[in-house]
């Protein structure tokens, strides 16, 4: 069976360059980067007294936020679903769409943030983002921080997105560093945070530009916007959280991506690599939502679940040749019908389990040898899947789109593995370097309106 594709190419090699990784972006020194002593998976000292405030969420939403901040030709609209629109464009301009080389002039339009102060000096910070883009329309979404001695980084572009490819290719945005932080796909990292006397992200700024062709009479609508900062702890193995107790499982539906092995190979190679809109897939119809026939009247009609195709096609990156952009699978979740969805990070199992037993299934990203989570049969050097539920002993029941049929894809792992394979941010890869984890990475997908047990587990764990 084929691993799934590495999810960071151009982090991958950054690390394999290092003397070791912390985070995803940093390094460390070689005596840092040693692995801890002591039996596989336990929790050492250091792991165990990391309890402080990792991980800092903000979005904007409603018609009060969009209200705020500073708009140069955009407008808060309210209503059921309060977002933000152009109401008088500010400007033209050429975008030479490096993917097609095709140029197109389109008028936009731009909102910028309030300054948010993070309640964690952060390491990293990934953008968010859930809007309608019509034919002849498209966003763009920037973050700008500013670090702890005072100065501030460039504008950075977080994604180029639209719902379809028919006017630009969906893409993130290769080779942008100050020499301080840089963008990898999908994530503003400090270069080396236990360098430079520890430097952080300590505010930032969200810029959204609103594109439509000219004279149009609508363009996009943005929904939620913003950011997750974080600062998880350098560390191999992560504290072991205690079970919530009671056997609990969703009935989420069960896709494989190997049933599209060879199929559509211009996204990502085929269906082989397509873990992160297979588990999209599967979360959004967990909540009642389809395809539509229109959606999926390109896909060839002998292909079983051509819902997942579409997926694949619609959370493709041009420029990371790949499906797995995280913001772009929360965007898309979010073209459906009342559908929002964000990417953050968890500190716990615990917690994913307080959204788990509240009817929210959890999509996490995760490597590991095969050696490291019992009954994979795969090893990976990045892969998403899906939490549907906890066994009485508070094993994790996983969709795990890397079976070899829908049939297979249900399976339980054991809690303490899958735990410490998630929440790690250093690991030891198959040729026995240090690699990087993903340090809790998630995606939440869910209604706009979640019911109000939904919404006490998401203040729980920090997203609301």
């Amino acid at each position: 069976m084929t691993a799934p594709t590495p999810r960071r190419a151009l982090l991958a090699v950054a690390l394999a360059a290092a003397t070791a990784a912390t985070v995803p972006g940093g390094r460390a020194s070689a005596a840092e980067s040693k692995p801890p002593t002591g039996a596989p998976g336990q929790a050492t000292p250091a792991a165990a007294a990391a309890t402080r405030k990792t991980v800092d969420n903000r979005f904007w939403y409603s018609y009060a936020h969009w209200t705020a901040g500073l708009h140069q030709g955009t407008t808060a609209i309210a209503g059921a679903r309060p977002g933000l629109e152009i109401k008088t464009p500010t400007g033209r301009t050429e975008y030479a769409d490096p993917h097609t080389g095709k140029k197109s002039t389109w008028e936009y339009a731009t909102w910028t943030s309030p300054v948010h102060t993070s309640t964690v000096p952060a390491t990293e910070a990934i953008a968010s983002w859930n809007a309608r883009t019509p034919a002849g329309t498209w966003i763009q979404a920037e973050l700008r921080g500013t670090y702890t001695d005072g100065t501030a980084s460039p504008w950075y572009v977080m994604g180029r997105w639209a719902a379809g490819d028919g006017d630009i290719r969906r893409t993130s945005v290769d080779g942008q560093t100050d020499g301080r932080s840089t963008v990898w796909t999908d994530t503003l990292a400090v270069d080396a945070p236990a360098k430079a006397g520890g430097l952080r992200i300590k505010d930032w700024r969200l810029r959204l530009t609103l594109y439509r062709k000219p004279g149009a009479s609508r363009g996009p609508t943005v929904w939620l916007a913003g950011a997750m900062a974080s600062d998880v702890p350098d560390r191999f193995t992560v504290p072991a959280s205690t079970p919530a107790g009671g056997a609990h499982e969703l009935k989420v539906p069960r896709y494989s991506q190997e049933t599209h092995a060879g199929q559509y190979p211009e996204y990502d190679n085929g269906g082989e690599a397509w873990c992160s809109p297979t588990s999209s897939q599967m979360i959004i119809e967990f909540w009642g939502r389809r395809a539509s026939a229109t959606s999926v009247a390109w896909v060839n009609k002998g292909y079983a679940d051509p819902q997942v195709c579409h997926a694949a096609r619609s959370t493709y990156d041009s420029a990371y040749k790949g499906c797995g952009n995280w913001p772009f699978n929360a965007a898309y979740a979010a073209t459906y019908r009342q559908m929002a969805g964000v990417v953050t990070r968890l500190g716990s199992l615990a917690d994913l389990e307080t959204l788990v037993r509240a009817g929210v299934p959890v999509i996490t990203s995760q490597s590991f040898t095969a050696e490291e989570l019992t009954g994979a049969g795969y090893g990976t050097a990045g892969h998403l899947m899906t939490v549907i539920g906890f066994t009485a002993s508070g094993d994790v029941i996983a969709n795990d789109p890397n079976s070899a049929d829908n049939a297979a894809v249900r399976r339980v792992y054991q809690r303490r593995q899958f735990e410490n394979n998630w929440l790690r941010t250093k690991r030891l890869g198959a040729a026995g370097k240090v690699v990087s984890g993903t340090g809790g990475v998630c995606y939440l997908y869910g209604p706009i309106r979640p019911n109000p047990a939904q919404v006490l587990a998401l203040r729980a764990v920090g997203v609301l």
